[in-house]
């Protein structure tokens, strides 16, 4: 404690801060870890897995072992599996149309194929469905049904009484913006054997790919692909001594190119926190190529704007002085527990182990205004909501607003965890992610329940043995 007030005093006189990250100098793979240079001067760390495919045809395998994909901002990319699944995928008709009327009502009408979201309580470590939530998001009037064959005549009026006077007409309402959606997308089962898939794991605001080793090591075990960088000024990442090096869109070009380079044909993106919004930002830039989404404990499809009266908003060296006091509030918001165990977690996780310059910068660098409810809704590509019961960052309402505001959408809710769900629940996190990305859509009921796909069915049954720590 007193060498952070020392250390704040004198970064109030030389007017630096100290750095905590510190990257290596090698470029050079080592264990997993690379290091790319997204812009000159910025470098990023990587860690990089690709599993040895033992049964891999070596012509094909000589010619698209190492891809890069060319995207465009639309999303083009040609790429072509090097193996021949045997999983074709499930075609799914996305249709909906997005109105915004001028006083700010949002209506969103499914036109097409929908799968309901579903919460579900995780204790004790089983799965077991808790209830259904149903999507409503604005009263429509009710279409004329089709005309009687026996119909009632009139009741006539007594002499000497009035017909009663018609309700006054109601001005019909004009749109603000109206968003058409028609497209089919093709959802299939991502097995670890498959080498056109490859997992994107993005932290938030003082994490690093540190956060993700239980997930990396796990999945990486079953034969994916799985990719983690460390945002800027995170981890072994560069920090640029600049406040405009961690705006959202200087960020968000950083995991484009980070993207780009490591992008297989089946992508999916898995964020947490502020992550989950550049996982939003991929998907909505390149549909064809983001496969499925996973959200950990994000919050609403809500616009970011940096607020005013924040206690990050203090100058750096005060905040470096109150670094001692910052790390234990995240220790009792972060976890549902503090104990040793959570302690040990948050250190080898390199969580919140940041410079107080770039904390301050990274949250007042939270502007995009784009990311609001019709930019999430434009989205086709299916998402799986992870949400910690305990969490005190993000609250479960919000969550909740976003599995209603997204077409495909699945709502999962842990009790044991919090804010940093992932290391405190890994088993059960990671059970939850393989069944989301092994799961495709039964279509064979197309015809009931108005079109309506389930999801209980093949993502429920599964079990989850309870880790000997708890």
């Amino acid at each position: 404690m007193l060498t952070s007030i020392t250390d704040g005093i004198l970064c109030c006189l030389t007017g630096k801060t100290t750095n905590l990250v510190l990257p290596l100098e090698s470029s050079e793979p080592s264990d997993g870890f690379e290091f790319v240079e997204v812009k000159p001067g910025r470098v990023l760390r990587v860690r990089h897995i690709k599993p040895e495919r033992q049964h891999r045809d070596k012509e094909k395998d000589a010619g698209k072992d190492k891809t890069n994909v060319d995207c465009d901002a639309n999303g083009d990319a040609s790429l072509e599996d090097p193996t021949d699944d045997d999983d074709a995928g499930t075609s799914v008709h996305c249709k909906r149309k997005i109105t915004v009327y001028r006083n700010g009502q949002l209506v969103i009408e499914n036109l097409g194929d929908v799968l309901h979201s579903e919460i579900l309580q995780c204790q004790d470590g089983d799965l077991e469905p808790c209830s259904t939530v149903e999507v409503e998001l604005a009263d429509y009037k009710e279409m004329p049904s089709s005309p009687d064959p026996n119909p009632v005549p009139p009741v006539p009026l007594p002499s000497g009484e009035q017909k009663p006077a018609p309700p006054p007409r109601r001005r019909r309402r004009k749109p603000k913006r109206t968003v058409l959606i028609d497209s089919t997308r093709v959802i299939s089962s991502c097995k670890g054997t498959h080498s056109d898939v490859a997992l994107f794991f993005v932290h938030g605001v003082g994490g690093s790919l540190d956060i993700w080793s239980s997930q990396l090591d796990f999945f990486s075990r079953l034969g994916y692909e799985v990719i983690a960088p460390d945002l800027a000024g995170h981890g072994a990442s560069t920090a640029p001594q600049i406040a405009a090096a961690y705006t959202f869109y200087a960020l968000a070009e950083d995991l484009r190119a980070i993207f780009k380079r490591y992008a297989r044909k089946r992508n999916i993106l898995i964020g947490h926190s502020y992550g989950v919004s550049f996982c939003t930002f991929l998907a909505h830039e390149y549909p064809d190529l983001v496969h499925k989404v996973v959200m950990i404990n994000g919050g609403g499809p809500t616009a970011l704007e940096p607020s005013l009266c924040s206690i990050f908003q203090l100058p750096s060296c005060v905040l470096h002085c109150l670094s001692p006091c910052l790390a234990w509030s995240f220790l009792k918001a972060g976890f549902a527990r503090q104990g040793a165990k959570e302690k040990q977690l948050l250190k080898q996780g390199n969580a919140f182990n940041v410079s107080p310059f770039v904390l301050r910068a990274m949250m007042s660098g939270q502007y995009w205004p784009e990311g609001d409810e019709v930019y999430h809704a434009e989205l086709t590509v299916p998402i799986l909501l992870v949400h910690g019961m305990c969490d005190k960052f993000v609250p479960m309402e919000e969550d909740q607003r976003m599995a209603e505001i997204l077409l495909f959408a699945f709502l999962k809710v842990i009790e044991e965890g919090s804010h940093m769900v992932m290391m405190e629940c890994p088993d059960t996190v990671n059970t939850l992610l393989h069944e989301f990305f092994l799961w495709e859509p039964d279509m064979s009921r197309k015809g009931e329940a108005d079109c309506t796909v389930s999801f209980c069915d093949t993502f429920n049954t599964v079990k989850i043995k309870k880790p000997v720590d708890k």
